[in-house]
Parts: structure tokens; C-alpha cells; sequence
């Protein structure tokens, strides 16, 4: 991160190492910092890194990445700031079968402990639970630092509901009426909320249904921050959005994914209709109308083929060879 512009970095440099809420080290910048756990390492690497699980569980590296969080934005002052906070939970430990445990890795059940809940669900909501307690005292610290200073906080996931270190996504109903979970390109596995908090800046107390997606945040932070935005990027500023203009703010034509893994697969959003496709170029084209099918239900492709034939063209024109993915990789 540091030889990508960022001043100051605290955290995990590959995705295997973040399995582990344990591990034996993190990275300040571009030095480890040691921690008091012991780790027992996979027979296998993933991906050239070798993941793990801890058999000592001295220091969580949550509760670290909070702290050191919260200490950032209290010395910033009056300091501008941007703080990206990349929680790695609560994802699972697929690793965590090396010391007999479930993949929820959580110092405490905490509320949940009394449930009679199976403990990796106990785990599940302890994790999310420890989230929320740690965003608030967060916001709280930027409260702190500077308070007349106009402060936006934006929190989304990176994906829907996952079935990973014994997760069970229908026990909770994490992805209510839509289809599909992590991996998938229905909006079970890619729709997920996001949550906007900003005194004196976001117009608060009520629900946007404006379809975004992560390459928002950049142009919206441009716009915050008095700055031009940049035509180039895929994403388009939600600045007028989030303080109530929604008459000024610019819609997506649409929005497109790919995924390469099982097979691979595309999707395109265009308003209601929604496009899906696997295998990648090959692969029959399914369409749904999300207006009136949110879960995805009704393949309605064979009675509007001149949409499915539109839809098909975006995936094309949307896709970008990438020699590191490659199509069922």
C-alpha cells in the first residue's frame, strides 16, 4: 500500500494470511510487527502463500486493526484525512479445521453465548456484533478530533452472505429474498447495502434505492473533498445523492461483473433487467426483471431476446482480457 500512495499502512499483504484472526504477524508499513500467537500452518499453500490457524490465540487482529484506527483519526486533528479501513471481518478462517474449529474466529460469543444457537452462528453474530462495537467507537473518535470538520463515513461489504467456515447463510436469512450467496452473480452473491453517515453533510433518516457499486467511492470522495472529479473512472460521484439532491445525481448506464472461478461467469444490470451468463462467452444467457422478480426466480430470456441480444453486447464491450484470470481459473 505505501508504494500506492498511501502514507501509513497497518495490516495483512495477502488474502490466505487474512484466513487467520491470529496470526503471528502483521505488517506496519513495510515492517512485521510480531504477535504473541502460534500458528499451525496448512499441508498446502493457496496460491503460493501458505494459510494457517492459531493454536495460541494471544492478540485478534480485529480489535487491532480498530485501535490503531481509532488512534489515527484522533491524532489527525484538524488535519484532513482519508482513512480506508479494509475489515477483514467477518469472514471465516478456511483454515481454522487445522485445530478442530469452526472458521467464525471470535475471541467471545459475547450476547450469544446463552443462545441455543450452533455455536458457528453464535460466532457469526459475535463477529458482526464486534464490527458494529468497533465502527462506533470509531465515528465516535472522529467526532472527538474534530467536530466542526465536515466528516464523511461510507460502509459497505464486498459481497453477499458466504457458506465458509461453516457459516450456514440460510440460518440467519442473510441474503433474504435473493439468490445466491458469495461467488455468485445474482444479487444474493453482489447486491449488499451501503451505509452513508456525514452531520451536516448526509441527509440522513432515509433509504436511497440508487444502484451503485465500489467504483463510486473514488469520484464521490473527489467531490467531497472540492476536487474535480474524474471523467475517466467507471464510477460516478453519489455526492448528490447522499446530501439529497437525487434530481442533480448522474445514473449508471449500466453495471457490469465477472467472475472466474467455477467456470466463470458475466452479469449486467441495465435499470430493472438483469443479465446473467456461464460460462463466459459461451454460456447461455439467462435475463431477469428485477422490478418484479428481486429473487431472480423467472429466466425471461426467451420471451425478450432483443434485450438478452443488448445485454450480451454490454458483456462484450464491458470485458478486458486480464492475463492474471483466466476463464475457470
Amino acid at each position: 500500500p505505501n508504494d500506492q500512495g498511501f502514507d501509513y499502512f497497518f495490516g495483512y499483504l495477502n488474502q490466505v494470511h487474512a484466513h487467520n484472526y491470529y496470526p503471528e504477524f502483521l505488517w506496519r508499513d513495510t515492517s512485521r510487527v510480531l504477535l504473541n500467537n502460534e500458528v499451525v500452518r496448512a499441508d498446502r499453500p493457496y496460491g503460493g502463500f501458505t494459510g494457517g490457524a492459531a493454536s495460541t490465540r494471544a492478540e485478534y487482529s480485529h480489535d487491532m486493526f480498530v485501535d490503531e484506527a481509532v488512534q489515527f483519526v484522533s491524532e489527525a486533528g484538524d488535519h484532513p484525512y482519508f482513512l480506508y479501513l479494509a475489515l477483514t471481518i467477518p469472514h471465516a478462517n478456511n483454515e481454522a479445521h487445522l485445530v478442530d474449529r469452526h472458521g467464525q474466529e471470535v475471541p467471545s460469543y459475547a450476547a450469544y453465548a446463552d443462545s441455543t444457537w450452533p455455536d458457528v452462528q453464535k460466532g457469526t453474530a459475535a463477529m458482526i456484533s464486534r464490527m458494529d462495537e468497533g465502527l462506533d467507537a470509531l465515528v465516535k473518535a472522529a467526532r472527538r478530533s474534530a467536530p466542526d470538520r465536515p466528516t464523511i463515513v461510507l460502509f459497505s461489504s464486498d459481497n453477499g452472505p458466504h457458506a465458509e467456515g461453516g457459516n450456514d447463510p440460510d440460518f440467519f436469512d442473510s441474503n433474504g429474498p435473493h439468490r445466491g450467496i458469495k461467488r455468485a452473480l445474482y444479487d444474493g452473491g453482489i447486491r449488499v447495502p451501503m451505509i452513508a453517515w456525514g452531520p451536516d453533510v448526509v441527509r440522513g433518516g432515509r433509504e436511497s434505492d440508487f444502484v451503485g457499486h465500489f467504483s463510486d467511492f473514488f469520484p464521490t470522495l473527489e467531490a467531497f473533498a472540492g476536487l474535480p472529479v474524474t471523467d475517466s473512472l467507471d464510477g460516478v460521484s453519489l455526492l448528490p445523492e447522499l446530501v439529497g439532491n437525487s434530481e442533480d445525481q448522474r445514473q449508471h448506464e449500466y453495471l457490469y461483473w465477472e467472475f472466474y472461478e467455477r467456470g466463470s461467469a458475466q452479469a449486467v444490470r441495465r435499470g430493472d433487467w438483469k443479465a446473467v451468463r456461464q460460462p463466459m462467452f459461451e454460456g447461455v444467457t439467462e435475463l431477469y426483471d428485477l422490478n418484479n422478480d428481486p429473487g431472480e426466480a423467472h429466466n425471461v430470456a426467451d420471451e425478450h431476446p432483443a434485450v438478452v441480444e443488448e445485454l450480451e453486447q454490454l458483456m462484450d464491450e464491458a470485458h478486458r482480457p486480464e492475463p492474471g484470470w483466466t476463464i475457470g481459473g
